[in-house]
């Protein structure tokens, strides 16, 4: 019996790694040059408005002020000024949508009560149908007021507001430099991943419409924000500004 245990166990060994060897890169952003590539990603500017706050009573405006690109790297940096903040939000809706694959980012967050850097994913259609109908995955969620703690979130019509499909999982060097934050999203799943360590699956029997949304097309956003239902009615000031320095996006399917 034991040996048939440590077979087993080899071959789903070898499976994944054969899975992971037949996996291609089929997109990168790798933020070369001195400025955000607008072939592929759009910003997203305002405050949210007529959904103000951006549906979560979020502080900031958004602005393409508020981001830069240097040294291969994308920064969005979150400011107060004059009693107002401000930060940054892009998507690549409409310019790159998948389905299907394995997404990351290598990314280091900011810090502080209030901040809520982001990393996560919208189903195409959501002009039509609205959310949550469309379905979201967030890879990647912080909020300063709970340190070292990794939201990883499914948000659909069966399951939004207060997510029952999220994980929270502490991480004792989260806010120490940077880390690779990823999802691995088929037909039948999706699994979330901290520096290649699985953190969460969600795999459901019933794949309704309002229990699965993920069988089509997604874009994907990153932005930090300030506040809000998520990241708390509680702001410390004194610690602006912050920056969420993003490396690289890539798309593996």
């Amino acid at each position: 019996m034991k040996k048939i245990i440590l077979l087993f166990i080899a071959i789903s060994i070898q499976s994944m790694f054969a899975q992971q060897l037949k996996r291609k890169l089929v997109w990168e952003e790798n933020f070369n040059g001195s400025k955000l590539r607008e072939s592929a990603w759009n910003f997203e500017v305002g405050d949210g408005c007529p959904n103000c706050g951006w549906g979560n009573h979020e502080r900031q405006l958004y602005t393409k002020e508020n981001q830069k690109v240097r040294n291969g790297k994308l920064t969005i940096t979150a400011k107060k000024k004059g009693g107002k903040y401000s930060s940054s939000r892009i998507t690549t809706k409409g310019k790159k949508e998948f389905l299907y694959g394995r997404f990351e980012t290598r990314a280091k967050i900011p810090v502080g009560r209030g901040i809520w850097p982001a990393f996560w994913m919208l189903g195409s259609n959501i002009n039509r149908v609205k959310w949550p109908q469309c379905g979201e995955i967030d890879i990647l969620e912080y909020v300063g007021r709970e340190p070292n703690i990794l939201f990883t979130s499914l948000h659909t019509e069966d399951s939004h507001g207060n997510t029952i499909n999220t994980k929270k999982t502490k991480i004792d060097t989260m806010e120490d430099g940077f880390h690779v934050y990823a999802a691995e999203w088929d037909k039948d799943k999706i699994e979330f991943f901290v520096d290649d360590q699985s953190v969460y699956l969600f795999n459901p029997k019933d794949k309704t419409e309002a229990v699965w949304p993920f069988n089509q097309p997604f874009y994907i956003i990153l932005n930090l924000a300030i506040g809000g239902d998520f990241g708390g009615p509680e702001v410390d000031d004194s610690i602006f500004p912050q920056s969420f320095i993003i490396d690289y996006v890539r798309v593996y399917q």
